[in-house]
């Protein structure tokens, strides 16, 4: 996780307080239980909350207070034997926050011929009900559903390393949708004009996502430009030989060139506590603002790799993809396809511009341009693959029908020849055949361009579009 923000999360249990006076020693022993839940989940990268083990009705109504005031994201729900859903109910519908309902058991099974020698009926019951997590969920479910209240469920034991795996899913994807509820993003300039496919409803995406959307004007950039010192750029000359392969065909006054662009962006990003940044400007021949945009390629792909995603053509929807990637861990690499290889299976995508250079296989080069194509002017360019190994795309869609979807798939970067043109460039796999892959995929009528990431983050991005209560379609 590479966001700064930590999650509360509320941590609750529930028993029958009936049962506590009839079996010594069971409410120490369920507290026991939700008391490792809580270590697990702090271990998992949470602050908890915790309202203790709920018995009765005025108890909930307590817990719901303190989650209240805590404002917390997301609640646990320790199922950990029978209970009322009465105590449960008061709670969640007070907080107004997704509830995962954890139905976890001490061991797999009980041990059945060791249970039925115990002979004391009461001793048995007291032991059943310190197992019997199952017995209230499909109670608990059916208030939460009658009652239009969102809720998630896991099952396992207490030492399911599955169950714990989806706890921390949970948790991250909690703390991504806090984090792009926090976002700042920049937008420069306006639409590479013409792309149809990628023109934004702003409102739309700061309704779903959150955040703060800061318009930015090429004026106040040639202003950070001007006030930039030759110390500045000496040192960001430095960081550019230390973060790419710089070929020696690339001139150094291109270099400088590039790093000066380069710091002026970092104050602009730092100016405007920016978390992402989408682009695009042309201007007329030879003006001042055209020379400027054809120098950010190094600058904007240096932003990218240290977290603050930075996507070209002015794709808003992509940036907020290459933003959720990046809390990910992810990466996030801007991209497009660029073609099929039917001998081989395979799909070629990548873009020109700012690459991801964190996850980039080997030292990304830096070469220069005589054109870039589409686009006004010249100069520095990326070129890198992404690295090999597990994959996932992610694309932020407009649904047609005035809300957002995400679209996912997964395959893997595989070695192979590129085209050495000057663009990030890789080759990609996936379970379906390439026809198959690109009709389905087209199908679900995403922009032309998405986010790269790297390894296997499907899961955690379902669970990303439940809480923000958006559809999540899996391609492969």
């Amino acid at each position: 996780m590479k966001g700064q923000a930590t999650t509360k999360v509320g941590l609750f249990g529930i028993g029958l307080e009936t049962y506590w006076k009839q079996f010594e020693g069971l409410k120490d022993r369920l507290e026991g239980y939700q008391s490792r839940i809580a270590q697990g989940l702090q271990q998992s990268g949470a602050e908890v909350i915790e309202a203790g083990l709920v018995d009765t009705v005025d108890k909930a109504r307590q817990a719901a207070l303190l989650f209240k005031q805590e404002d917390v994201s997301l609640i646990f729900l320790y199922v950990s034997t029978y209970a009322l859903s009465a105590t449960v109910l008061p709670v969640v519908q007070k907080t107004k926050v997704p509830v995962i309902v954890l139905n976890l058991q001490p061991d797999k099974a009980i041990d059945y011929d060791w249970f039925n020698s115990l002979g004391d009926r009461g001793v048995m019951t007291g032991e059943w009900l310190a197992n019997c997590q199952a017995c209230a969920v499909p109670e608990v479910a059916n208030v939460f559903r009658r009652s239009g209240i969102r809720f998630f469920q896991i099952s396992g034991t207490l030492e399911d390393d599955e169950a714990w795996q989806e706890m921390t899913d949970w948790i991250e994807a909690a703390q991504v949708v806090t984090q792009l509820a926090e976002n700042r993003m920049g937008v420069l300039g306006h639409y590479y004009n013409g792309m149809l496919d990628i023109y934004s409803d702003l409102t739309l995406q700061a309704a779903t996502f959150g955040g703060h959307i800061q318009h930015l004007e090429m004026c106040h950039l040639r202003q950070f430009h001007q006030e930039v010192s030759a110390q500045a750029i000496s040192q960001k000359v430095e960081q550019i030989y230390q973060e790419f392969e710089v070929l020696d065909e690339c001139p150094s006054t291109e270099i400088r060139r590039a790093a000066h662009t380069a710091v002026a962006l970092d104050r602009m990003v730092e100016h405007h506590r920016l978390g992402s940044l989408c682009y695009y400007y042309e201007g007329i021949n030879g003006n001042e603002y055209e020379d400027l945009i054809a120098s950010v390629i190094a600058g904007n792909s240096i932003l990218t790799a240290h977290h603050v995603p930075v996507a070209g053509e002015y794709e808003v929807k992509n940036v907020q993809a290459m933003k959720m990637m990046d809390l990910l861990g992810a990466g996030g690499s801007f991209t497009e396809f660029y073609g099929m290889d039917f001998n081989e299976q395979i799909i070629l995508m990548g873009h020109d511009g700012p690459g991801h250079l964190a996850i980039a296989e080997g030292k990304p080069l830096l070469k220069p341009l005589g054109v870039y194509h589409g686009k006004p002017g010249k100069g520095l360019s990326v070129e890198m693959k992404v690295k090999h190994g597990p994959v996932t795309l992610l694309s932020v869609a407009e649904t047609g029908t005035g809300g957002l979807k995400l679209v996912v798939a997964e395959g893997a970067s595989v070695p192979g020849p590129i085209l050495q043109i000057g663009n990030t460039n890789s080759r990609y796999q996936f379970s379906l055949d390439i026809k198959t892959f690109m009709n389905d995929w087209c199908q679900e009528g995403p922009a032309h361009h998405c986010a790269i990431g790297v390894g296997h983050v499907a899961g955690k991005l379902h669970k990303i579009g439940a809480l923000l209560q958006i559809p999540v379609v899996q391609i492969c």
